[in-house]
């Protein structure tokens, strides 16, 4: 039997955050949110490649931080490790007001959809690990398409939706998530396919 719609919560509580100017680094964010650090730092990290905002190179970074949280949440951490230059990093004053609310109005709307639909299974530690075997690769794919391409857009929102999933314990979220991510990368090989026989039929 499913559990009640989710409280909507999350996504005033991380908007009372992200305005509040106090300690919007990644290491504030662990210390709030101690029991979703994983999926959060997921989410607000790979916003920046999966929303439509300027980032000057800075996607590169959030993907390697990113990469790094997965290796831990697949070994079975319980809490998050960065090192103390990565916990400084502002995640408020990298997304823009609009980035902000544009964000937040997408947890809302995942919010609506919402169910605690197997919960229990995201509470599993061979879950958390596959998952986080699973959210590496999409982030690795991020991290490989080329610049400027859009080509990181759907993987990145592929770990966006899982993250959610996490949050707010629907295990369908999940499995959207993991179809987006999928025909991100798809897209991303199709692309490179086109592009290499571009080049040898030249050649």
């Amino acid at each position: 039997m499913e559990k009640p719609r989710q409280p909507q919560v999350f996504s005033k509580e991380l908007e009372k955050w992200l305005k509040s100017g106090h300690d919007t680094t990644l290491a504030g964010l662990t210390k709030l949110f101690e029991e979703k650090s994983f999926a959060i730092i997921f989410l607000l990290l790979m916003a920046l490649p999966a929303l439509p905002i300027p980032t000057g190179g800075l996607t590169h970074v959030t993907e390697l931080i990113t990469m790094l949280v997965c290796l831990q949440l697949i070994v079975g951490r319980k809490t998050v490790w960065l090192p103390k230059k990565w916990l400084k990093i502002d995640v408020g004053k990298r997304l823009s007001d609009k980035s902000a609310k544009k964000l937040v109005s997408v947890i809302e709307k995942f919010e609506n959809l919402s169910r605690q639909r197997w919960s229990g299974l995201l509470a599993q530690s061979w879950m958390l690990s596959l998952l986080g075997v699973i959210i590496f690769i999409l982030t690795l794919a991020a991290f490989v398409a080329p610049p400027f391409s859009g080509l990181d857009t759907l993987p990145a929102l592929g770990v966006v939706s899982i993250s959610l999933a996490l949050i707010l314990e629907d295990s369908l979220i999940v499995l959207v998530g993991i179809i987006i991510g999928v025909l991100g990368i798809a897209l991303e090989i199709a692309a490179g396919t086109a592009l290499y026989s571009g080049i040898t039929h030249f050649l």
